[in-house]
């Protein structure tokens, strides 16, 4: 019984440890691509932005803003990220315009 256990464990870790190279070569091959500085710089602004907004949410809710502040920086934000979204898209189809399809 030991042995049972022991050899279903063994085998239970080989399969984990091959996962990699099990995968498909399209895998493979979407993992290998590097991303572009631009999309991976206006992605960090964007996720930079949304805390920003969550920050002032929560300032808002303990009391730290009054309303009329808490609705000035919040358009402000808001209208931040929408610039920053849409310059993502852009370098986005740019990007994928200019690389070549691998799979």
């Amino acid at each position: 019984m030991e042995l049972l256990i022991a050899v279903v464990i063994v085998v239970a870790v080989a399969a984990w440890v091959t996962v990699p190279l099990r995968r498909s070569a399209a895998e493979a091959a979407a993992d290998s691509r590097v991303e572009d500085p631009r999309v991976a710089e206006l992605e960090a602004r964007k996720q930079a932005k949304y805390r920003e907004i969550r920050d002032t949410e929560l300032d808002h809710a303990q009391g730290k803003l009054s309303d009329e502040e808490f609705a000035r920086q919040d358009a402000e934000l808001r209208r931040e990220a929408i610039e920053i979204l849409k310059l993502a898209d852009a370098a986005t189809a740019d990007a994928s315009r200019s690389k070549p399809d691998l799979v």
